[in-house]
């Protein structure tokens, strides 16, 4: 992964500039013997990778020649994964693999050839550690028979160990030389512009073109149904998608906790959005999704189940200071989860690999370029938002919703007021733009009730595992002691979650922020 990177252009003639000024105290600029790279660019007919800011390359010379950088987009990283290979066997099927929600099934073949001779300036510590690399590249751009197309140079600043300042400090040096930084736009797609218009006529205006998952944009000013629709499904289609690729990688997510949770999270709002808004939505249209993206989220569900409950384990082991428990045993149930939480895990790779969710990945890049709408989409949002709401809101505050909860009761039900919860939640959070202030309020108010409630659920859930892990190995008393010592635990928290719901579920109903659903 990149932790940042600068672009600059740069004049006929310029010279990178001493940099020893920039150094740290009894640190030192290094400069590298010089080396030519010959870099391969594959991508789809209509440049699906290019346009989504992805790129995915066959460098030869290199020990991993082949290497796919991914875009920030909504995760916030960015990620470079390089893995071995010939260019005559074609991308590895894990980089392959990486690019499924942009290609879709499409081929992948050679757009764009380029050799970079490239001269690299080195900022390194006292201790020798690399804090910042500037490298001077010349591009030649190379047409289909290996032959001179054109050409480019532009400097590029890469931090390694060293701070932004430093960065900064590097980029006063070289505009005061004549360079000027710009777009961080990579040397392919730069390399694109110069050999498509020759040779491939109307795909010339695709280097630039937008990417196929469209973003979300806002609500104009007088927002339709439609409108409000669009924009749920997009925001729920992109997270689905642009998670795909880190949940493979079982990479993390930076404020979130990890990228499965994202997806699931994802594919569960737009089955929500997409009951929510069904009156607004063609049938034989919207059906369909909601049953992939049931499956899709059924498989996702399986792995982040134990997910939460290995995290789970470790603290309500350490729930308890006073009253520590066999660590040793602990470590065994972990293990039995562990083991589980692989296999689930192996069966989304299974499933991310397969026809029927490529097809499902495309399906959601063409719901959130334009969901099928019926003529009533075309009303104002300001009147068919209330209406639309209040169904999911009848429901969890009717006769089986929070109010009929109770304190000694199964914990089923709690279950089912949960999800209800959830729903009426992604549904208030989507007219929030329309309505305001009060349903904002509202959607926090159902946000605290949920995470009160999805905490039940949890705890519920984990007081049956560890029993039940237990009685699969009946000789191990002590697994077996410590597995009912964490059940204990777990009830209790469902009696205090119990004793705490009563408030939060009056903040939800105040009549102060729920007026506009009536």
């Amino acid at each position: 992964m990149r932790e940042e990177e600068r672009k600059y252009e740069v004049p006929e003639g310029f010279t990178v500039p001493d940099l020893s000024t920039v150094a740290p105290t009894d640190g030192r600029v290094e400069l590298r013997a010089p080396v030519r790279l010959v870099a391969t660019y594959v991508d789809t007919a209509d440049l699906r990778l290019t346009r989504a800011g992805v790129s995915l390359r066959y460098r030869r010379g290199e020990p991993e020649p082949w290497t796919v950088k991914l875009p920030t987009g909504s995760t916030g990283v960015r990620h470079e994964i390089s893995r071995p290979g010939r260019r005559g066997t074609g991308v590895p099927e894990e980089l392959r693999d990486l690019v499924t929600v942009h290609t879709r099934g499409a081929e992948l073949a050679p757009v764009a050839m380029i050799r970079t001779e490239r001269h690299r300036h080195q900022v390194r510590a006292a201790d020798g550690a690399l804090l910042a690399e500037v490298a001077d590249d010349r591009v030649t751009v190379l047409d289909e028979g290996g032959r001179p197309a054109g050409g480019f140079r532009e400097v590029e600043v890469e931090r390694r160990a060293g701070d932004t300042a430093l960065l900064d400090r590097i980029g006063r040096l070289l505009a005061d030389a004549g360079a000027t930084e710009g777009e961080f736009v990579p040397k392919h797609r730069r390399a694109l512009a110069v050999v498509l218009p020759a040779h491939v006529g109307a795909l010339g205006a695709a280097v630039d073109g937008e990417p196929d998952l469209v973003a979300p944009t806002g609500l104009p000013a007088e927002p339709t149904g439609g409108d409000v629709v669009t924009e749920a499904v997009r925001r729920a289609v992109r997270r689905v998608l642009t998670h795909d690729p880190l949940v493979r990688l079982r990479a993390p997510v930076p404020g979130h906790r990890t990228a499965l949770q994202q997806m699931r999270v994802g594919c569960r709002r737009l089955r929500s959005d997409l009951r929510t808004f069904a009156p607004l939505l063609v049938p034989e249209w919207a059906r369909p999704l909601r049953e992939e993206l049931a499956w899709l989220a059924g498989v996702l569900g399986a792995a982040r189940d134990v997910e939460v409950l290995r995290d789970r384990l470790r603290r309500t082991a350490a729930a308890d200071p006073l009253a520590p428990l066999d660590p040793a045993a602990v470590d065994r149930l972990d293990a039995v989860l562990a083991a589980r939480q692989e296999a689930a895990l192996a069966e989304v790779d299974a499933a991310l690999r397969t026809p029927r969710y490529v097809a499902l990945a495309d399906a959601l890049v063409l719901a959130a370029r334009a969901p099928r709408l019926r003529p009533r989409a075309a009303e104002p949002a300001a009147e068919v938002s209330p209406r639309l709401v209040r169904r999911p809101w009848r429901k969890l505050t009717g006769p089986q919703g929070g109010d009929a909860l109770d304190p000694l009761g199964p914990d089923e039900p709690w279950h089912e007021v949960r999800k209800q919860a959830k729903r009426a939640r992604y549904a208030v959070n989507a007219v929030v733009p329309v309505v305001g202030r009060d349903a904002r309020k509202l959607a926090g108010a159902l946000a605290d009730v949920q995470r009160l409630l999805g905490e039940h659920q949890d705890a519920a859930v984990a007081a049956e595992t560890w029993p039940a892990v237990a009685d699969s190995r009946p000789d191990d008393l002590r697994l077996a002691f410590v597995a009912g010592r964490l059940a204990e635990r777990e009830r209790a928290t469902i009696h205090r979650v119990r004793a705490e719901f009563p408030d939060l579920w009056r903040r939800a109903g105040d009549k102060r922020w729920t007026g506009w659903l009536r």
